[in-house]
Formats: structure tokens, C-alpha cells, sequence
């Protein structure tokens, strides 16, 4: 990034100055983590695990997930618990609680190089506040359209206000890391600054079509050459799960052999199986056997139109299945239309629709497709994606010191 490029109210004091391999002391502010089950924490488990192989020390400061959560203490990532509340209909989820002072003292006790900062709830804020206060580089993550959420829990008049929020927060800080370039280009249109592509990648050992498991299917109520839909993420209105279900429901007018499957779990779930009994109803599923469930299905469907990316993407692609979705976040940039999946406009529901048909139909295109699927993210490894991420954030602290330097302060 060119100094030139820096907001003018920016200024960063860092301790020392950084050889080209040096490692780096890195502080994570995040409130969502493994052992939770949603993209943000799964993805950011797999960069902090990235940023430990390549020798960086990580000190990771999360809300307690339980009463009886203890934080790692010993080796290269080290957590630092804070308060947090549970996330209406989400039990299993929590906030953090705004803890300035807390990170103030912390971080001039045992200062970091850089602040990473995940999410951008009250926790996020506070990190902001006390990184800018002992003049720390601050880099960010831009991982959920919160703003676009409001709409489907009936509150669109905060849609303005929270994209408002957002903007400023991710502004504040050194630079703003995003999944896809077409997001980079939306939000830079939406007057956010510094905006660097780091994309995401998916476990090809773990997500694979070696995975397809008869006994599983024989257990769903179908047969070999029965078609299963599957739908994985979490049951939520933002996901558009009406739309997916209807799609569904269209196709099996057509072909009475097909079942939907849905893979996760959230505020929705209890409608859709009333509304739906007989769709088949997987819950929360992790691992080995979140894979299975994949590659035991034939086809993938998301309609969703809030995603920065969709990890359930690549992981379904990854798993040997055509994917149907609309033309944005990473469907735009990964599924090539008719090799490994099909494309309807973004919002335009009887499009989408109209490729699901397609795609449950022909059985001829859809196996060329499950072809493709695999072979289209083959070279997305992680490791890559790791090492890209750490790049940035060493390019991130070497502007602060050449910026410190710059304006002539002391060593």
C-alpha cells in the first residue's frame, strides 16, 4: 500500500522494526471461534492455524463461550477471555462486551505489532478504540453484510445506519482484508478505504466425492440413482431458505424421486420442517461427517444474496456437486456456468429457479458438471490463502513503520 493511500488521521507507533522473515506478534480480536459452527469462525480457525505454522505468535481475545471455558495459555496462540451475552435465537453464539480499558493494559503490557480485528460488534469497537489510543497498526476483516441482514428480520430502516457503522469502523483502521474482488469493488463504491483481497480456500482431503456414503443415503430413503438436494448452512431468513424450498418443490413436480436435504441448523429450522415434513432434516454437522453428508448428495442449491463469500461453496464444489446460485460473492468468481454449476442474476427468483429444473433434469449435464466441480477448486488450498494473509498483515506493519519513520518520530 502506497503512503500516499493512508487515511491522514492515522498515526502508528510500533516497537521495532521488522525483517523481511521476522515473526510477528499478532493480536485477534474475534467473536466467534471453533468450537462454534458458522463460516467466520471455521475460515479464521484456518488463518490462525496459517499465521501459527509460519512461526507468528497469536494472541487471540474472544468473548467465554461457557462457565467452564478456559483460554490456551501455553505455546504460540494464547487467548485472552472476555464478558459476552448470547445473540438473540442464537444461543450458541455470544457478543462481546466493549472491553477498552481491558486491551489498553494488556496491550501496553505485552504490545503486539499489529491488531487483527475479525468482527465488528462492541468487542471489535472497544479493540479499534485501544489499538488507536497506543497507536497500533490495525488491519480488518469485512466477513458479514450485517447491513443487508436487516431487511429479513424486519428492520430495514436500520439498513442505512448500520452500513453507516460498518464504514467507519473498517476506515479507522490500516486496511480493510475482503474475500472476492467484486466485493471489493461494492464497498469501495460505498466510500470504504484500503480494501485488500485475501479470498478463502477449502480442505480438498476433507471435502471429496470419496466421501459418497451408501448406507447414509439407504438412511435418507433413497436409492442410487435417487436425487438428493442438498441446501448446507444455517436456517435463517438471510439465507433465503423460501426460495430454495420452492425451487425444490418445482423440481420435484417433475421428478417425484428427488429429496431435499438441509445441513444445519438456526431460528428457522422448526417453520421449515412444519411447512416441509417431508424435506429431510439433517441438524449441525462437523468434520468427517459434515463431508459425508456432501458428497452423498447430487446437487447443491444457495440462493442466499447476504454472503461475502460462502464457504458452503467451496466445500460443496470440493465434494464433486453442481452448484445452482445466484451470480454473486464466490459463485460469481468460481462457478463457470454449465461446468461445474449454473448461474441465474442476482434477485431474479423464476432464473433461479429455472436452473435448478435444469440442473435436477438433465442428468447428463449434471454429471459433467459434478466433473467440474471438483477439479474448480482443486488449487485452492489453504496454505496459500495462509500465506497470502500473512503477507498482507507483515505489508500492514511495514507501512506503520515507514509511516513513523516518515514523520520523524523515534526509534
Amino acid at each position: 500500500m502506497r503512503r500516499s493511500e493512508l487515511s491522514p488521521d492515522i498515526a502508528f507507533t510500533v516497537e521495532r522494526l521488522h525483517g523481511a522473515d521476522e515473526a510477528l506478534r499478532i493480536a485477534v480480536v474475534t467473536e466467534t471461534w471453533p468450537p462454534e459452527i458458522n463460516g467466520v469462525a471455521m475460515s479464521l480457525k484456518r488463518m490462525v492455524d496459517g499465521l501459527l505454522a509460519r512461526g507468528h505468535r497469536v494472541q487471540l481475545i474472544r468473548p467465554r463461550q461457557h462457565p467452564a471455558d478456559a483460554p490456551q495459555r501455553d505455546g504460540p496462540l494464547r487467548e485472552v477471555l472476555a464478558r459476552g451475552v448470547p445473540i438473540p435465537k442464537y444461543g450458541s453464539l455470544r457478543v462481546g462486551l466493549p472491553a477498552k480499558q481491558k486491551l489498553a493494559k494488556l496491550w501496553t503490557l505485552e504490545r503486539p505489532d499489529l491488531v487483527h480485528l475479525v468482527t465488528e460488534g462492541p468487542l471489535g469497537w472497544s479493540a479499534m478504540a485501544a489499538a488507536r489510543k497506543l497507536k497500533l497498526p490495525v488491519t480488518s476483516d469485512f466477513r458479514t453484510n450485517f447491513d443487508a441482514y436487516s431487511a429479513h428480520y424486519g428492520m430495514r430502516w436500520l439498513k442505512r445506519p448500520i452500513s453507516a457503522y460498518l464504514r467507519r469502523f473498517h476506515n479507522l483502521g490500516h486496511a480493510t482484508f475482503v474475500p472476492t474482488r467484486a466485493l471489493q469493488s461494492q464497498l469501495a463504491d460505498c466510500g470504504y478505504r484500503n480494501l485488500e483481497v485475501v479470498s478463502r480456500g477449502v480442505d480438498t482431503a476433507l471435502y471429496s466425492p470419496a466421501r459418497r456414503n451408501q448406507a447414509l443415503r439407504a438412511a435418507w430413503g433413497v436409492g442410487p440413482q435417487d436425487l438428493v438436494v442438498a441446501f448446507v448452512s444455517r436456517l435463517a431468513p438471510e439465507k433465503n431458505l423460501d426460495l430454495v424450498a420452492r425451487a425444490f418443490e418445482a423440481l420435484r413436480a417433475q421428478r417425484p424421486d428427488a429429496r431435499m436435504l438441509w445441513v444445519g441448523d438456526g431460528p428457522a429450522r422448526e417453520s421449515l420442517a412444519r411447512q416441509y415434513p417431508h424435506h429431510l432434516f439433517a441438524g449441525m454437522r462437523s468434520g468427517e461427517d459434515l463431508a459425508m453428508h456432501y458428497a452423498s448428495a447430487d446437487l447443491f442449491l444457495f440462493g442466499s444474496l447476504t454472503e461475502t463469500f460462502g464457504n458452503v461453496l467451496t466445500e460443496a464444489l470440493a465434494s464433486g456437486l453442481p452448484v445452482v446460485s445466484y451470480a454473486q460473492a464466490a459463485a460469481a468468481e468460481l462457478v463457470d456456468a454449465g461446468h461445474n454449476g449454473l448461474l441465474a442474476p442476482p434477485g431474479d427468483e423464476a432464473a433461479f429457479i429455472a436452473q435448478v429444473l435444469r440442473a435436477g433434469t438433465d442428468d447428463a449435464l449434471r454429471a459433467r458438471m459434478a466433473t467440474g466441480a471438483r477439479a474448480s477448486v482443486e488449487g485452492l488450498d489453504w496454505a496459500s490463502v495462509a500465506e497470502r494473509f500473512a503477507g498482507r498483515l507483515r505489508a500492514a506493519v511495514r507501512s506503520a513503520e515507514d509511516l513513523r519513520l516518515a514523520r520523524g518520530d523515534g526509534l
